[in-house]
């Protein structure tokens, strides 16, 4: 097969004297309503040239989230809060020991190309794996990042990362998560990303035996990012999630599969 997602071309910087990426690490997971209530106002300000581009780093407690591609059978037990969500791609799983990423660029100031930024997303999560001698890989019919897993059998491989991505007026929303050393059982409920082909599991690095702190993985992808993107800045506002926070389970019209 050919790889044309792999002949796309990677980096997305600005033009010369664009502003600096700020860059926010929230420690406390974040409830979700709250962070996607945060992160839809801010992208709606830049979309206004009212705000910096963003990067926010965070934690989310144990949910589920379905894309706009999910089906009601790919939710096997709603084992956690199950939330709609407006970004590409199927079910996912969000909980702790897992770095989500969200990711608000405006590509009118770099290269209006959704399929560019999510190859060079890949890359970013490929190039901050390296630096703890991971290697990940991107696939033609699969997106995300995947490691091969030899181990297993022949042709396993297990994702790693998975992105999921949304764009409104050029600006980007939502954007990955990595999972460093999440209880891999909670992927149990779902069918992760749609992906029912045996062979294709879900890996952390904690599974592939490395013992690497959050810490040390936000510092990595800071690295990578701006290899890629260009610079960064501290963030000076903090958004406030207190107002936006939900306390009730999320309305879904998903229900467990019948099985």
């Amino acid at each position: 097969m050919v790889n044309t997602r792999g002949n796309l071309t990677i980096g997305l910087k600005p033009s010369p004297g664009a502003p600096p990426v700020e860059w926010l690490v929230s420690g406390p997971p974040v409830a979700y309503d709250a962070a996607l209530a945060v992160m839809t106002a801010r992208a709606e300000a830049i979309a206004r040239g009212e705000a910096a581009e963003l990067v926010w780093l965070l934690e989310h407690p144990a949910l589920y989230t379905a894309g706009t591609s999910a089906r009601p059978a790919e939710l096997i037990e709603a084992r956690f809060p199950v939330h709609m969500t407006g970004r590409g791609g199927q079910f996912t799983y969000h909980g702790p020991g897992q770095r989500v990423g969200y990711v608000m660029l405006d590509l009118k100031r770099r290269a209006p190309d959704v399929r560019r930024f999510v190859a060079t997303i890949e890359q970013w999560l490929i190039d901050a794996l390296a630096a703890f001698n991971v290697r990940g890989e991107r696939r033609d019919d699969r997106v995300g990042v995947w490691v091969r897993r030899p181990d297993r059998g022949d042709g396993f491989e297990d994702k790693i990362a998975a992105i999921g991505v949304r764009v409104r007026h050029w600006v980007t929303l939502h954007g990955f998560a990595l999972n460093i050393e999440p209880d891999l059982s909670h992927f149990s409920g779902i069918v992760p990303c749609g992906v029912t082909d045996p062979r294709y599991g879900v890996t952390s690095l904690a599974d592939l035996g490395l013992t690497v702190s959050t810490t040390e993985v936000d510092a990595a992808l800071r690295a990578a990012f701006e290899a890629l993107f260009g610079a960064t800045v501290d963030a000076q506002t903090v958004p406030s999630t207190e107002n936006s926070s939900s306390r009730r389970r999320s309305a879904t019209s998903f229900g467990p599969a019948s099985r």
